[in-house]
């Protein structure tokens, strides 16, 4: 089983940007720790980031006969991307949407996600460990999947 896990715009600045809110871990720091938490869950992941909506467009569309799943922060692009919303419609991959903080209790502006209504879920809230449950939800339901 393979899950595409993508991180968007701004992801690349994780341990710089707004520490108080996105802790000390950096983008590097947090790809290791998923890749090693994919062999407890006996997963293949590929990790991207792109602050590029274009990039993580075709980087959803690749993923289609080559994935099992995608997990996805698309950062700032979660509250205006319509083209990344379609990508995720078009490739019709189980998607889970995961944000580090809660957006629901940020700006008004964060409270919308064009993302969720193509997802199967939507986490966010408990730091890094959103890419961990994110990768556990969606490995057991691709496990029920193929177990019938």
């Amino acid at each position: 089983m393979k899950i595409l896990v993508i991180n968007g715009v701004n992801m690349n600045m994780l341990g710089i940007r707004e520490p108080e809110k996105y802790g000390n871990m950096t983008l590097k720091d947090l790809e290791k720790e998923l890749y090693s938490y994919s062999f407890e869950l006996g997963i293949d992941i590929e990790t991207y980031q792109s602050n590029h909506e274009g990039e993580i467009v075709e980087k959803i569309h690749s993923a289609y006969n080559n994935a099992d799943g995608i997990v996805i922060n698309p950062g700032a692009y979660t509250h205006t991307s319509v083209a990344i919303r379609d990508a995720i419609a078009a490739v019709n991959l189980p998607t889970v949407e995961v944000h580090m903080t809660n957006i629901h209790s940020r700006e008004d502006f964060r409270h919308k996600s064009m993302i969720a209504p193509v997802c199967i879920a939507q986490i966010s809230g408990f730091g890094a460990a959103c890419y961990k449950l994110g990768l556990k939800g969606l490995t057991d339901i691709l496990n029920d999947v193929i177990s019938g």
